[in-house]
């Protein structure tokens, strides 16, 4: 059985019972899907551009410091607001449902290990 006939698998963002499947099957198959940091349109492009040349499931990663990147270093992202990285990440997970689709390959949207001190980040999103 091919990664395609996991049911709820499909081209774009996957959750819920299609995101589980999926991790089911590469467990029992013995294989991992990537993880990439991303902290721009480009990096997310690349990433999902090498996805489709291999026919692979990839997963989209936002790390805090990251994030801050993709809504831009100029928005203010002191301890406690975290402006830049939380609208960053959420930019970034919008961005990569609306292209993810286009690319034809199953995708995950993750965030990144967050650590105590950056729980702010992830309340935020």
């Amino acid at each position: 059985m091919a990664f395609w006939d996991v049911p709820g698998v499909k081209a774009g963002v996957l959750t819920g019972d299609g995101a589980w499947n999926l991790y089911k099957f590469c467990k029992e198959n013995s294989f991992a899907i990537p993880a990439f940091n991303c902290t721009s349109t480009s990096s997310i492009n690349a990433v999902l551009e090498a996805g489709k040349k291999l026919n692979r499931p990839v997963t989209i990663q936002f790390s805090e410091g990251g994030a801050a990147f993709f809504a831009g270093k100029g928005l203010p992202n002191e301890k406690g607001k975290l402006q830049a990285s939380i609208l960053g990440a959420v930019c970034g997970a919008h961005y990569v449902r609306q292209v993810a689709p286009a690319y034809g390959i199953p995708v995950f949207v993750h965030s990144d290990h967050c650590a105590k001190k950056l729980l702010p980040w992830f309340d935020g999103m």
